[in-house]
C-alpha cells in the first residue's frame, strides 16, 4: 500500500522531513551581513512616487525600508499601529476541532492546544501582525525534537529579505539566489499575507495609505521648527563699509551669528550691526497641516479619529462608542486573517509532525480567537429581570455562571405562570376568553386593594378646605398608603396580557 504524502498547503508542495532539519536562512548568509537603508532621509514626493513605483514592479527594497523608517520617525503612526497589534494580545484564543469532530480529532484538538502552550504565540501574534502596514510578515521555524514532539523555534524575519517573482507578482521569496530568489520551503515558515487593500501583494500594505500624510507631516514639521528657531527674534543686518576684506566680512558675520545666542560681540570699527523689527507669524498653519495628517493616519489605521486624541471638538460619548464599534470590526478582521494563517502554518505542521491521522488541512484543528465582545452587566442583568418577570426562572448553573456566587433568586411567580398556563390551555381555541377570565379575575383581586386607597383619599377631600391643603394632606399621607398588593396585581396584569399577546401570535402561525 502506498504511502500517503503529505501536502504542504500554502506551496502545494510535498513535505520531506530532510527539509525542516536545518533553517532556509541559514544558506544565505548575506541576508544576515545586510544593513537597512533610510529613504525618508532628504524624501521628496517624486522620491516616494519611485519608491512605490519601483515596488509594483517588483523591487521591493526600498519600500520596506521605507515602512520601518515611517513606524520609527513618526510617533502618530507608531502609537496607532500598536494599538491596532497589541488588541489582538487581549483575545483568548483556543485550538477547536473542526464540524462534527471525531472522538480522535477531538482528542487531537487538546493535545494541539498543550503543544501551543509551550510556544512564544503573544510573540508570534505580534510579528505576524506587522503585516497589517508592510502588506506580509515570514515568521521562519527551526524544528527541535523534545522528547517525542517536534517543536518549532519562531523567529521574524526582516521584510526586506524577500521579493515576489516577477510573472505573478503574488509568490514571496527569499532574496539572496538569483533575481526572483527561491521558494520558501514547505513546513519552514508562517507566511501571514494581510490584505489592509485589495491589489497585487506589493500594494496590499496598509502604510502605502500613510505614506503621504507622512511625507507632508515630515514637511510641516521641519518647517515649524524652522520657524520656532527664529520666532521672536529681530533681524541682525550688518554693514560693512566698501573695500572690506574678505577676512573682514567673515569677521563681521560671525558676529552677526554669534550676537543672538550670545548676547555679545565684537567687529571691526567701520562696521556695524542693526536690529530690525522681530520675526512675526504664527504657528497654526504648521500645525494645521500636522493634525490633518494625523487625523488621516488615525482614519486609515484604527477607522477614525475619537479614540484617538485626534478629533476636532466632536468628541461626544455616542460618536466615540461608534468609533470604538469600527475599531472592533477591524479587530475581528485581523483576528480571523491571522486565525486563518496560524492554523494553516502552524497547527497544520504541529499535527503533521506529531500527530497521527492527519493528513489534510481540511480536519485539521484551527487556531480560533474569541472575539465575542461581553456583554454589559448592567444590561444582562436587565434583560434578565425582564425575562424573570414573564414567569421564566433562571437555572442554577446560569446564575453561578452569569453572576457568581451568592447570587439570591427571587421569590419564584410559579402560581401566577400555572394559571395562566391553565387559561391558556383551557380556552387555546377562544383568545378572547383568556382575555376576559383574566381580567375578570384581576378586577376582583384589585378591588379590595383599590378600596383602601380610594376611602383614604376620600376621606382627606373631606376634610381639606382647598387644594393647597389636600395637596399637602396627600404628601403627608402616602408614606402609610401601602400599594404593595395593588402593584403586583398590576405586574400580573401586564405578564397576563404580555402571555395572551405571545399565545395570539402563536395561533396564527399554527404554533398553539
Amino acid at each position: 500500500m502506498a504511502q500517503t504524502r503529505i501536502i504542504d498547503p500554502r506551496t502545494g508542495e510535498p513535505f520531506k522531513l530532510a527539509d525542516i532539519q536545518e533553517p532556509q536562512t541559514a544558506r544565505v548568509a548575506s541576508l544576515h551581513s545586510e544593513f537597512a537603508n533610510h529613504p525618508t532621509r532628504g524624501l521628496t514626493p517624486p522620491r516616494l512616487a519611485s519608491i512605490l513605483q519601483n515596488a509594483e514592479q517588483g523591487d521591493m527594497l526600498a519600500q520596506c525600508d521605507l515602512f520601518d523608517d515611517m513606524e520609527e520617525k513618526d510617533a502618530h503612526i507608531f502609537a496607532e499601529m500598536q494599538k491596532r497589534k497589541l488588541s489582538l494580545l487581549g483575545l483568548d484564543w483556543g485550538i477547536v476541532p473542526p464540524r462534527n469532530a471525531s472522538a480522535a480529532e477531538e482528542k487531537a484538538a487538546e493535545a494541539l492546544q498543550e503543544m501551543m502552550q509551550d510556544l512564544d504565540i503573544e510573540d508570534v501574534i505580534t510579528d505576524a501582525a506587522s503585516a497589517i502596514g508592510h502588506g506580509y510578515s515570514c515568521l521562519e521555524m527551526e524544528w527541535q525534537r523534545e522528547g517525542r514532539e517536534w517543536l518549532p523555534d519562531i523567529q521574524c524575519r526582516p521584510h526586506r529579505w524577500f521579493t515576489v517573482d516577477r510573472d505573478t507578482r503574488t509568490e514571496l521569496r527569499l532574496r539572496g539566489t538569483g533575481t526572483d530568489g527561491e521558494p520558501l520551503q514547505p513546513f519552514g515558515w508562517i507566511v501571514h499575507r494581510h490584505q489592509a487593500k485589495s491589489g497585487y501583494l506589493t500594494r496590499g500594505g496598509l502604510h502605502r495609505v500613510l505614506a503621504w500624510p507622512f511625507l507632508f507631516k515630515n514637511y510641516s514639521v521641519r518647517d515649524l521648527a524652522e520657524f520656532l528657531e527664529i520666532y521672536g527674534l529681530p533681524l541682525r543686518l550688518g554693514t560693512y563699509p566698501v573695500g572690506a576684506s574678505d577676512n573682514e566680512k567673515a569677521t563681521l558675520l560671525r558676529a552677526v551669528v554669534n550676537i543672538g545666542h550670545a548676547a555679545a560681540g565684537i567687529i571691526p570699527e567701520g562696521m556695524g550691526i542693526e536690529f530690525k523689527e522681530a520675526a512675526k507669524g504664527a504657528a497654526d498653519p504648521f500645525q494645521a497641516m500636522i493634525e490633518w495628517a494625523e487625523r488621516s493616519e488615525s482614519k486609515a489605521i484604527l477607522g477614525g479619529t475619537l479614540t484617538s486624541g485626534t478629533g476636532e471638538g466632536t468628541n461626544t460619548n455616542a460618536l466615540g462608542n461608534v468609533h470604538n464599534e469600527v475599531r472592533h470590526d477591524l479587530l475581528v478582521a485581523d483576528a480571523r486573517q491571522i486565525a486563518a494563517t496560524l492554523t494553516r502554518d502552524l497547527v497544520y505542521p504541529l499535527a503533521v509532525l506529531n500527530l497521527g491521522g492527519i493528513n489534510s488541512l481540511r480536519r485539521c484543528p484551527r487556531f480560533k480567537f474569541e472575539t465575542d465582545e461581553e456583554e454589559d452587566m448592567n444590561t444582562r442583568a436587565e434583560r434578565d429581570e425582564k425575562i424573570y418577570s414573564m414567569g421564566f426562572e433562571p437555572t442554577e448553573e446560569y446564575i453561578q455562571e452569569t453572576y457568581g456566587e451568592g447570587w439570591v433568586k427571587k421569590k419564584p411567580v410559579e402560581p401566577l405562570r400555572g394559571a395562566v398556563r391553565a387559561a391558556l390551555k383551557a380556552n387555546a381555541s377562544n383568545a378572547g376568553g383568556v382575555v376576559d377570565a383574566q381580567r375578570a379575575q384581576l378586577e376582583q383581586q384589585g378591588a379590595a386593594a383599590l378600596t383602601g386607597l380610594i376611602d383614604t383619599v376620600r376621606r382627606l377631600i373631606d376634610e381639606a378646605d382647598s387644594l393647597e391643603q389636600l395637596r399637602d394632606q396627600l404628601i403627608e399621607a402616602y408614606p402609610d398608603m401601602n400599594g404593595d398588593d395593588l402593584a403586583e396585581i398590576m405586574a400580573q396584569a401586564l405578564t397576563a396580557a404580555e402571555l395572551a399577546g405571545r399565545h395570539d401570535i402563536l395561533q396564527e402561525a399554527g404554533l398553539g
